[in-house]
């Protein structure tokens, strides 16, 4: 962000970093730091800037509606150009995404537990899922750091799958 920010003239005022969903008609209530980034951008009379647009939503409504809060956002994904019918469309093709990649899982999930695997570890659950959180940041953010504890299950995910950045 600081990157784009430094290309385009942008003054990066102040970071807000969440990693919860932008997914449901209560989003906005649920992210309480993407709340705080709008308030600070109204009374600064500034934009918001994301890294990328599914990283915001990959809801079209919500999207619609934080258009329709008169703050602009600027996706750096997309350039500082994008305009409002640009988002649209790429909300729209987000959307699909998120729904293509919940059917795959679904179905992959289905077809494990078919073959008798069982699902989940419950041993771990609170702490994969605050592991799984800062992966998320640090795939995003390359600068982010990683909590110790959570290494071993990054370390994990590469040895099966591999470092997959985009």
């Amino acid at each position: 962000m600081i990157r784009f920010g430094e290309a385009e003239g942008i003054t990066i005022i102040e970071e807000f970093v969440e990693a919860e969903t932008g997914k449901g008609f209560d989003a906005l209530d649920r992210r309480p730091q993407l709340a705080a980034a709008l308030t600070a951008a109204r009374s600064a009379k500034c934009c918001v800037v994301v890294s990328k647009l599914d990283r915001l939503s990959r809801d079209v409504a919500f999207v619609s509606g934080l258009m329709a809060q008169r703050v602009p956002f600027i996706v750096a994904e997309l350039g500082r150009d994008a305009d409002p019918f640009m988002l649209h469309l790429y909300a729209a093709l987000a959307e699909k995404e998120r729904r293509l990649i919940s059917e795959r899982t679904k179905a992959a999930l289905a077809a494990k537990k078919a073959s008798g695997a069982k699902l989940g570890n419950p041993s771990n659950i609170a702490a994969a899922g605050v592991c799984g959180r800062q992966i998320q940041i640090a795939a995003d953010d390359s600068t982010a750091p990683i909590a110790d504890e959570c290494q071993p299950f990054l370390d994990n995910v590469v040895a099966q799958f591999g470092r997959q950045r985009a």
